[in-house]
């Protein structure tokens, strides 16, 4: 059984000059060990919850597999009773030679390595700079979506942040339709965990590329929420915090409408505007 999202304890208050008890919730953070043909290859920090979905949108972010045909196996070792606190995802691709199957005409290496991923950074584990822009292709025209819609699309992420509310601590990713019908939404202590979550979700459903749909990050959009989001097919991505000037340069060159500061009724484009309407 896993673990709660938001274990209680109880904690001192210092607040204006007095100490208090009170009870509190933190959000979990443990480790994940990730498998590939029965090799180690990544250890990711995350919130418990979605695990498949999470490893399903992280092998598809790095070009490991894109689709769910070329996975024989998926399998849990918290089944067989292991401990909870590092569950492995054993994922065994069918082909075991992996420069032959191609990505955007570019062939597909196997991973070349074994990565500690914080929760803070989705992509602290490449070998190689190019590594990082791998099996990226411009984007499509993608819907026209209504300006106004975007402030509201924040708060229908924030309503499915059950952990958040109790924490204050969880990062948010949602996927909507471009009338802002919710698709799917996904929490994580990591940012680009949440995305992975939502990627893995939509490769299970068989909905991947989404080239209709808007994202909306409750952080910053870093370099790795963009690269994620151009990867899954996704065309515009809103995110309450800022972006990075990499990020900018991404979306400008894949040809996505990226939005930053979606804070009340405001926000700021930085790449494709013209995919939002007044």
């Amino acid at each position: 059984m896993a673990k709660p999202s938001a274990p209680g304890l109880h904690i001192r208050k210092w607040d204006a000059g007095r100490w208090t008890e009170a009870p509190d919730a933190v959000v979990t953070e443990e480790p994940l060990q990730l498998m590939l043909d029965g090799a180690p290859l990544s250890v990711v920090m995350r919130t418990p919850g979605q695990d498949v979905e999470l490893a399903l949108g992280l092998f598809y972010a790095e070009g490991i597999t894109r689709s769910l045909g070329e996975i024989r196996s998926i399998r849990m070792s918290a089944e067989a009773g292991e401990s909870e606190s590092k569950i492995e995802v054993d994922a065994s691709i069918v082909e075991s030679n992996h420069l032959d199957v191609l990505i955007a005409g570019k062939p597909r290496r196997k991973p070349e390595r074994s990565m500690l991923a914080s929760s803070a950074c989705g992509v602290c584990g490449a070998v190689l700079i190019e590594d990082l822009r791998r099996g990226l292709a411009k984007l499509g025209r993608g819907p026209s979506v209504d300006s106004s819609l975007l402030p509201r699309l924040v708060e229908r992420l924030r309503s499915g942040q059950g952990v958040f509310e109790r924490t204050g601590g969880l990062h948010a990713a949602g996927l909507f339709t471009s009338l802002g019908e919710e698709i799917c939404v996904r929490e994580d202590i990591g940012r680009h965990n949440a995305v992975d979550k939502v990627v893995g979700r939509m490769l299970l459903d068989g909905r991947l590329p989404t080239s209709d749909a808007i994202l909306v990050v409750s952080g910053r959009a870093g370099y790795e929420i963009v690269q994620k989001a151009i990867t899954a097919g996704i065309p515009v991505v809103a995110a309450v915090g800022a972006p990075s000037s990499l990020a900018v340069a991404l979306a400008r060159e894949f040809q996505q409408t990226l939005v930053g500061f979606l804070r009340g009724e405001r926000f700021n484009v930085y790449s494709g505007p013209e995919r939002l309407t007044s």
